[in-house]
């Protein structure tokens, strides 16, 4: 996922990077980065986990307790 994805994604949501943020369990100036696709002038990668979890709540998951318990959707 490159930056500009990224910021489509949440955009795409309708979510304020602070939203996001909450949602991803992430501080809000991490997103900044990720947007930005830099920190500092060195290049930021965004992780797999974030990735998959911003496919999660794309799809509507809001959490997840592992194998054989009900998946939490997001209220919409």
């Amino acid at each position: 996922m490159e930056s500009s994805d990224f910021k489509k994604w949440r955009k795409s949501l309708r979510l304020s990077q602070k939203d996001a943020a909450n949602r991803l369990g992430l501080k809000r100036r991490m997103i900044q980065y990720y947007e930005k696709g830099e920190r500092d002038g060195e290049k930021v990668s965004i992780p797999l986990s974030v990735r998959l979890a911003c496919f999660a709540i794309s799809e509507g998951i809001a959490d997840y307790n592992g194998p054989h318990r009900k998946v939490l959707k997001s209220p919409e």
